[in-house]
């Protein structure tokens, strides 16, 4: 298995991987906030949420459901704040993921990235950063 990279490129690609893993997993997991509502304890993220109260219109009360689960729909995310954090951060993470997965095919394969295309690749990282 030939390579296009120098003992840095491979360092970097590994490291660029492992970034971007757990930048993903950041933003899939719920536990951005933490706190408590109606004597419960919550936690939300941008994408997904954990025990969250819900309107029982039959007996006019608040539930809460304890569950974890995404939004049900892009409206249902709270504010328009957190709609746009979940987009930017939804685009860093598959940036991040592109040049990562780039990078590690670029250890077996030869010529594959370049000078340029190393630079290209380190700008698109610092964009999804």
């Amino acid at each position: 298995m030939a390579s296009s990279l120098t003992c840095a490129g491979i360092v970097w690609a590994f490291l660029s991987f492992l970034c971007a893993a757990t930048s993903c997993v950041g933003f899939f997991m719920p536990y951005w906030l933490l706190g408590s509502q109606l004597e419960k304890s919550v936690s939300f993220g941008t994408f997904r949420r954990c025990s969250y109260p819900v309107r029982d219109e039959s007996r006019q009360t608040t539930v809460m459901v304890e569950q974890c689960g995404r939004y049900a729909s892009f409206q249902a995310i709270p504010s328009a704040e957190w709609r746009i954090c979940t987009v930017v951060t939804g685009l860093g993470c598959g940036l991040l993921l592109l040049v990562a997965l780039t990078a590690l095919m670029g250890c077996c394969v030869s010529e594959l990235i370049s000078r340029t295309v190393g630079r290209v690749a380190g700008g698109i990282q610092f964009l999804g950063g």
